[in-house]
Order: C-alpha cells, then structure tokens, then sequence
C-alpha cells in the first residue's frame, strides 16, 4: 500500500498470513426466517423512524413507511395476482422497485427480476423459463429508458401492470387496509405460512448458448448470504450502502439492497451505474461509507471524481469482473481506498468469496465465505488448481429452463459447479484463473460466445465464422468476430441485433475477415489459432 492509505488498511497483507485465527462463524438462526421477517426485524432493531431508501429523486422513506409501502402496494398487486405466482419486476433502482419486492414478499408473490438491458429475445426467454405471465413496470421508466418495443413485445403475451397507474389510482379502502396491515404486520405476514426454504426471488443468467436461465434462490439462500457478508465485513451500525448496481443483477439486489436493509442499514438506489459524473458527487451527499460497483465502473467514477467525493467511503467492493492492477492504483493513490474484491454467481445468492479488512490479497478474488464447502475438480492440461465447485447455505433451490418452463431443476447433491478454473493458495485465497465454457464477461455481464457465432451465421450464412474474447485494457476483455467473409461489417450485425431483439452486449466491436478459418485435424475450429488472429 501506499503512504496515502488510510490507516485502517495498512498492514492487512501481512495479517491474513498470521496463523491462529478464529475461523469465522454464521448462526443459522439468523437465516431461518423469510426475507420480510427480517426486514420486520431490522426495522425493530433500528427502529421505524430510521432512514431505509433514498432514490436519485431525493425521495427518503424510513423502515416504517418501507412497510406501509409494501402492505399497501401488496395488498393492491395480491389483487392482480396469485399467491407464489412468479411476477416479473422490470424496474430501475428507486423507491419503487424496494416497495415493489418487500410488497410482493410480504403476500407471497415471487419476483422475478427480469434484466431489461437483455433485449426483446431473452426477456421473452426468461419469462418464458419462469413461467411469467404478469410484469410489472411504469410508463415514464420505460420512456426514459427507450424500452417501449420490449414492451409492446410483452403486451402480445403478458399482462402489464404500469406501477404509476397503480398507485395513482389506489382507493381509500387500499390505504386504509395497508395502514392496518402494517400497524401488524407480523401477524398479518404470518398467514401466508411461508417457510425459509421456500422460494423467495427469480434472477435470470445467460446458460448454453446465451439462453437465459432462471435461477430460484430460496429466502435461507439469500439471509444466509447477507448473514456471511456481514459476519465477514463487520458492518457498522453507521453504515450507509450506495447502490448503483441494477437490482436485476444478484450482486446489486443483495449487497446493494437486502444486505443493508434486512441489517437496519440505510440504503441509497442509483438508477444506472453509467452515470460517472453524477454518482461522485451524490456519494458525498449521501455520505455513504460503502460502494459496490465493478471495475469498469469504479475507474469511471475515479477519473470522474474532482476530489473529495470518497471522503466518507470506508468500504470498497468489487466484483462481476476482474479488478485491474491500475484501477487498485487509482483508487489507493487518489482516494486512499482498497479495492475489496470478491466473486460470486447468481446460484449462489451471488457472494462465494471476497477479500475483507480480515483477510485481505491484492490479487485474489479473497477466501471462500464462512460455510461454504469447495472441492476442485482436475482439468486436463491444467498443473495448478482446477473447476470450482461450491456448496453452502447460499446455494441456489434450482434452475428453470426454457425446455422445462416452471419445472425446478436442483443441483446434484446440492452443489454448483461454478464453471471456472480457479487455484487456491496455502493461506485459503481464491485466484481465477479462467472460464472452462466459452462464455465472455463484457461490462460484467456473461456472453455466450456460441451464440454470437450463431447470430454471424444468421446475418451471413454462407460463411464461416469464430468469436473469441481477448483481453481489453479499458474494459477486462472484448469480443472479436473473425469471419472469412471479406466484406463483414458490424453495421450489419448491429440491424440484424436490433431486428430480432438481441442486447448491443452481444455484438463485437471488431471484425477480422481471413481467407479461411484454421481447423484442428478432428474438422472442429482451431480457437487457439483463432485467438492469436484476433490478437495480432
């Protein structure tokens, strides 16, 4: 570390090496509940005057009226839908999507957090694996956000319910039957007989062939997660959370809100983590103490900065995507901040492990998080490490799958295979060393570079094509389409995407056209040949 460091985080690489330290511990105890229950024992704990969420419209609402909310709003949704129903949540970070999840959990709706930056086609795909035939959203979100043809591509086959048309025209009876709900809201919460096993939320990952899969990840799933994050980061009482990552991603929707907000902590939703000019500035309003975001984002709001902003961040966590070595230098050298990185996966509710003031390796992506069980599984070629597989209290119910809509498939023996090739070190620090499928991180989101081809073939059918991701100094890899059509052009790639619904993710940002694509001498495509191409 540099002299510029703040004090509390000198000295944490020699510690975590110190031999005789008491291994962390979770009580199950505080993960045996339902999401709401806890949310009902935060507010107890804090108090129901205690700020809960502010959003980018400086709107504020305590624990109390974050319960209000939920019973009112729920109540008028349990109206439009029925109970352990799957529904679609497509709403930014604000005050609304907070009152939106803890209202559908607090009558025993399932939220299904559909990520609206994916495009018609794996919208439709992921409603289509879960099952979801209601969606909820508003009308000036989706103007702001240019989403009106993803939806009037639901409207053909989903019902909308428009959240400004809701509560605009909420009637006496609604208010007067949430207000009673909430003065007793436990024993109105109670009825609905939920159990901590049960399925709590719905998030959707890319699988084979960029083929969202919905991941079901249960009430214990999630608190035992928050429960491992807490215990590992020893959150403060003082804490305040700034949240810009989108709630559609597990890393945003349970770091960045149920983390602070089933622990009494404060929360403040920023609508898009892109924003690099505006977020500094409301950091500091805000006085948060703790930031997540990925490295792309956080060298964004570094080099946006104009000085002080972090003045009051005590905590720094990074994931989704690599951390690059002079991202961590920016970071220490301007603000005197360590980047705490961590990993994890949607399956598993998303944290699996993170560098903490306790343990701490530049480099790694930290230690497995109290819990969790790992094995690594050999790979061949492969001297050092192997494939990750974890299992833990945090592991997910199951997956659906478009073949199998609604059907929950659960993992073998209750673990997950990860997918990707890690070495654990001597002291117990997690390095990731690669991704064994051809899948892509762009921005942190997961790309299936199987798919990309395929969408190529589509455009350009006559042709042989290969997608490889190599490294991006700017933005951790970045895919490049080689092709042995001479005249490709990503312009034409880009119609072919917006025709059809696909995320601009997808679409490489170079094109390399060759005489003809190397194969090995089984006939299947030379990646490694590949690669060097698009390299050179």
């Amino acid at each position: 570390m540099t002299a510029s460091v703040k004090p509390e985080f000198v000295g944490i690489a020699e510690q975590v090496t110190e031999s005789g330290a008491e291994p962390l511990k979770l009580d199950p105890m505080r993960y045996q509940k339902t999401i709401f229950e806890a949310l009902l024992d935060a507010r107890g704990r804090r108090g129901g005057d205690a700020w809960a969420v502010e959003d980018a419209e400086r709107q504020r609402i305590s624990f109390d009226k974050l319960v209000l909310g939920a019973m009112v709003l729920g109540g008028r949704l349990a109206k439009e839908t029925a109970a352990g129903e799957h529904v679609g949540v497509m709403l930014p970070n604000s005050l609304g999507v907070a009152v939106t999840f803890f209202g559908l959990q607090a009558f025993g709706r399932i939220p299904a957090m559909l990520n609206f930056s994916a495009g018609v086609r794996n919208i439709e795909a992921a409603c289509a694996a879960a099952e979801v035939e209601t969606v909820i959203t508003a009308r000036r979100f989706i103007e702001l956000a240019k989403l009106e043809a993803v939806v009037e591509a639901l409207e053909k086959t989903k019902k909308i319910i428009w959240l400004d048309d809701l509560k605009a025209n909420l009637s006496l009876g609604d208010k007067l039957k949430g207000l009673a709900r909430a003065k007793m809201a436990r024993s109105v919460y109670n009825r609905r007989g939920l159990k901590p096993t049960d399925v709590a939320v719905i998030l959707f990952t890319s699988g084979t062939e960029g083929t969202p899969k919905g991941v079901a990840l249960t009430h214990q799933n999630v608190l035992s997660n928050t429960h491992q994050a807490d215990v590992s980061f020893e959150l403060l009482d003082s804490d305040i959370v700034f949240n810009p990552l989108p709630v559609f991603h597990s890393f945003g929707l349970t770091a960045g809100m149920i983390l602070p907000l089933v622990e009494g902590l404060p929360t403040f939703l920023y609508p898009s983590p892109l924003h690099y000019r505006a977020i500094p500035p409301l950091v500091r309003e805000t006085k948060a103490t703790i930031l997540f975001g990925t490295d792309t984002f956080l060298t964004g709001y570094a080099r946006a900065s104009e000085g002080d902003e972090f003045e009051t961040v005590r905590l720094l966590v990074a994931g989704a995507e690599r951390v690059k070595d002079q991202t961590r230098a920016l970071w220490a050298d301007r603000f005197g901040l360590a980047i705490f990185e961590g990993y994890g996966c949607t399956e598993m509710a998303p944290v699996v492990a993170v560098n903490t003031f306790r343990q701490f390796r530049p480099g790694s992506v930290g230690p497995l998080l109290p819990g969790i069980e790992h094995r690594l599984e050999p790979v061949p070629g492969l001297d050092e490490g192997g494939r990750l597989m974890v299992r833990g209290p945090n592991t997910m119910a199951g997956y659906y799958t478009v073949d199998e809509p609604g059907k929950l498939k659960p993992s073998a023996g209750g673990w997950h295979d990860t997918g990707d090739i890690v070495h654990i070190d001597e002291d117990g620090f997690v390095h990731i060393r690669g991704r064994a499928k051809r899948f892509a991180k762009i921005g942190g989101e997961m790309v299936s570079l199987a798919a990309i081809e395929a969408y190529a073939a589509e455009v350009w059918p006559d042709n042989a094509h290969a997608v490889v991701a190599i490294e991006d100094p700017r933005k951790g890899e970045q895919l490049v389409l080689v092709t042995d059509h001479q005249d490709a052009a990503r312009d034409d790639l880009l119609a072919w995407s917006r025709q059809h619904g696909v995320s601009e993710l997808m679409i490489p940002k170079r094109l390399v056209s060759v005489d003809s694509l190397p194969v090995l001498g089984t006939g299947k495509l030379d990646y490694v040949s590949i690669r060097r191409i698009a390299e050179n």
